[in-house]
């Protein structure tokens, strides 16, 4: 056990069912106080009776109210919550599976990969589904290629070789992508490069949750199916292969699990950082670093994390602020207060 990677445990972590109980109760308080926030503010009254008509059929088309209720905020807050979750979960997998507490989601260059795709698409003035297409083949293409260097270098500690590769064929693609925006269009082309790699969801709608719904679902059943074999990867691979578990075919469905979920979620929101990083260690601080209770609450801070971030983002200012540099201007002190706090605690 003394080899569990980044467990900023303390003695008085909590239980998992209190703890999903109590993040249950503050996403039930959160997403009603989301959906009233913003530049056209609504009351509960506006938006319960415009729920109520259109339960009743009774909607009026074009209704400012009706509008800015289902065709604008409740897509950007079920957008925050899977983006939020989505990344939270990714980020525990990927630092259990590497036991090593400053992995992130982006660490086998899935973010670097997305962007590179997206700022192609926009390079090319495709279409928004066409530049969200070709956000989530980068993020796949790159940790696929990632994993055949991995592959191709025999003899070396896995996980040092796919780390390894992952930071080189990131850094490749931010080279690519840098010069995509030295070629672009600088009056329009430029600016939307720019806002999609700072991360956003003021552009998003219900039409873009179709395809990554699925495709979060498909990566987060298996990594929930498998938590108990997970959580023993922690120990090491000597002491996981001792207990009877593959270790490189579980390693290769867990990244390939996480790196879906992540570029799904990267694909419509731009490149979000800090969350996978930070969220999981706070979860860890209130339960543990038992995987099979540590993912749940992981996902479910990280969607409760992400609405209240997003929300500050269209309420703090007269312009939305990108949630790159929110995430970034929070989770940046907040992980040098847990590295402070947890010092004594690194294993």
């Amino acid at each position: 056990m003394g080899r569990r990677a980044g467990a900023l445990t303390g003695p008085g972590a909590m239980r998992s069912p209190g703890a999903v109980a109590i993040l249950a109760l503050l996403l039930a308080a959160a997403v009603p106080a989301a959906m009233l926030v913003g530049p056209y503010p609504l009351t509960l009254a506006q938006v319960l009776a415009a729920v109520a008509a259109r339960l009743s059929g009774s909607a009026t088309i074009g209704d400012s109210v009706d509008t800015v209720v289902f065709a604008i905020r409740l897509p950007r807050v079920a957008a925050a919550l899977l983006v939020g979750g989505a990344l939270a979960a990714a980020g525990t997998c990927y630092q259990t599976l590497f036991r090593n507490p400053l992995v992130s989601p982006d660490i086998l260059g899935v973010s670097a990969g997305a962007g590179l795709g997206a700022v192609l698409g926009i390079f090319l003035s495709l279409p928004v589904a066409a530049i969200q297409g070709m956000a989530f083949a980068g993020g796949l293409a790159c940790v696929a290629l990632v994993a055949a260097v991995a592959a191709a270098v025999r003899g070396r500690d896995p996980i040092l070789v796919l780390v390894l590769a992952g930071v080189v064929v990131g850094a490749l693609a931010g080279a690519a992508t840098s010069l995509l925006k030295v070629l672009a269009d600088p009056y329009d082309q430029l600016p939307a490069i720019t806002f999609w790699l700072l991360g956003s969801l003021a552009s998003i709608r219900a039409g873009d949750l179709v395809p990554a719904l699925p495709a979060v679902a498909v990566g987060l059943v298996p990594l929930v199916l498998l938590r108990w074999r997970i959580n023993v990867l922690a120990l090491g691979d000597d002491e996981a292969r001792a207990l009877g578990v593959e270790v490189r075919r579980l390693r290769a469905g867990v990244i390939l699990c996480a790196t879906l979920v992540t570029a799904s979620v990267v694909a419509i929101a731009g490149v979000v950082g800090w969350v996978g990083l930070v969220i999981p260690h706070v979860a860890r601080m209130l339960v543990g670093p038992g995987f099979g209770r540590l993912l749940p609450v992981a996902a479910l801070l990280g969607a409760l994390y992400m609405l209240v971030v997003d929300t500050l983002a269209r309420s703090i200012g007269t312009a939305e602020v990108p949630l790159g540099i929110l995430t970034a201007a929070i989770g940046a002190p907040f992980f040098l207060w847990l590295l402070a706090r947890g010092r004594r605690s690194w294993s």
